[in-house]
């Protein structure tokens, strides 16, 4: 078994904190074997690195060894990258093409961003997982594949369970072994080492001087929170060696090429909190919504009383307790007849009741109208139809025309009229 020191000069990776070591102690160690693992942590930490060494320790390493970003592959092609198509299978399919899965037989595939795929497609990986079966797009041909599966996340798997966005057991099948890397703000004693790390190799890229750091500026290096990790650590060396003209960098010059707002103060962040908020918003705006109902009746009760009374003073003495709901408790009776001023002017001055009967049975006069029309224009129809075939002598296709209507609507209407 290979120490951990000839992994990191073999892969050039750079620290030697606690975390680091553990992660490639482990990835050392479950190597030989054909467990599924799964490589967790924050974007730009170096995840990538994981796999290589698990694939380059294994029996497989003379195998292919595929890298998927699941994240870049759009939801509609990537079943078919992964498991392959058949000629035919959808627009475009003008061939059979083998996904990734046939072609890395016998090797390993390293599955990014894993978090990302689709909820069909990880029903297709658990089936991988479970018994190297899979089934190529527009296909019933089941298909065997002995491959090495090692994912990637930066995901928290547990919230994206708990959403419905990643399957529980194909989260407990891809992490038979955890293997977690530490953001590089937990790894302080290895931040400087990387930077001058970066710096020698852009020197030699550019052909100019290597950067190098006053105490100061390695101070507020090393205070940075990082949340781009080792990714925003090394575009850092690499614009401070193109765009300087002194090569000896202090604190203040560093300052201009770090993003302000990023300070290494703790920050605790409730995930479900806009969540509650947009709950008890919600909440709120119904109730608003319900109460202004209930004051819209009172509204309208108010109006009736005042429609059938015309009397605005006693309509506010039998109404007190409404009236003080709607236009306030410290409302003078000179407010509220400036305010019921137009409602006075819907008061009948005739008998109200006698009022509204009429223009109920206006409106029942108007229903008893309509029904007749209603009733006159199907027998009118009715009648059409009959004197149409009784002149064609049963003809429904000459009836039809006739009467300048298909002769499919007039088979309904005989079989609607019984005819």
């Amino acid at each position: 078994m290979e120490s951990i020191q000839s992994i990191k000069q073999r892969f050039g990776i750079i620290g030697n904190s606690a975390g680091l070591n553990r992660a490639i102690e482990k990835a050392i160690q479950v190597a030989p074997t054909d467990i599924s693992v799964l490589v967790t942590g924050e974007s730009g930490v170096g995840k990538e690195s994981i796999p290589k060494i698990i694939h380059q320790l294994s029996h497989r390493k003379h195998g292919k060894y595929i890298a998927v970003n699941c994240g870049a592959i759009p939801e509609g092609t990537i079943d078919s990258e992964l498991f392959g198509h058949e000629k035919g299978a959808f627009t475009g399919a003008t061939q059979t093409r083998s996904g990734y899965f046939e072609v890395a037989d016998g090797g390993t595939i390293f599955l990014d961003e894993v978090g990302e795929l689709p909820l069909t497609t990880q029903v297709r990986l658990l089936r991988v997982l479970e018994n190297g079966e899979f089934i190529k797009v527009g296909s019933s041909k089941v298909q065997k594949t002995n491959v090495r599966i090692v994912a990637a996340t930066n995901v928290n798997m547990f919230e994206a369970i708990k959403k419905e966005k990643f399957r529980e057991d194909l989260y407990y099948r891809l992490s038979t072994v955890d293997i977690h890397l530490p953001p590089l703000r937990d790894r302080q004693e290895d931040i400087h080492i990387l930077f001058r790390k970066f710096a020698s190799d852009f020197a030699l890229k550019y052909k100019m001087p290597t950067v190098k750091l006053t105490d100061d500026a390695v101070n507020m290096l090393l205070r940075y929170r990082w949340s781009g990790n080792i990714r925003q650590l090394r575009n850092v060396a690499e614009q401070i060696s193109v765009l300087e003209q002194n090569r000896t960098i202090n604190a203040q010059t560093l300052q201009t090429y770090l993003p302000s707002g990023a300070s290494n103060l703790p920050a605790v962040v409730n995930a479900s909190k806009s969540e509650s908020d947009f709950s008890s918003e919600r909440e709120i705006l119904y109730k608003v919504l319900f109460d202004m109902k209930a004051d819209l009746n009172d509204l309208k009760k108010l109006t009736m009383e005042l429609m059938k009374n015309g009397n605005a003073k006693e309509v506010q003495k039998d109404n007190e307790g409404l009236i003080q709901k709607i236009y306030g408790e410290n409302e003078s009776d000179a407010e509220f007849e400036e305010q019921v001023h137009d409602l006075e002017i819907l008061s009948i001055p005739e008998s109200s009741e006698s009022k509204i009967s009429s223009a109920e049975d206006k409106y029942h006069f108007a229903e008893e109208i309509e029904e007749e029309e209603t009733l006159s224009l199907q027998d009118k129809e009715l009648e059409l139809i009959k004197k149409s075939l009784e002149r064609h002598n049963g003809k429904r296709k000459l009836a039809a025309e006739e009467l300048g209507i298909s002769e499919r609507t007039l088979y309904r209407k005989i079989k609607q009229y019984d005819l």
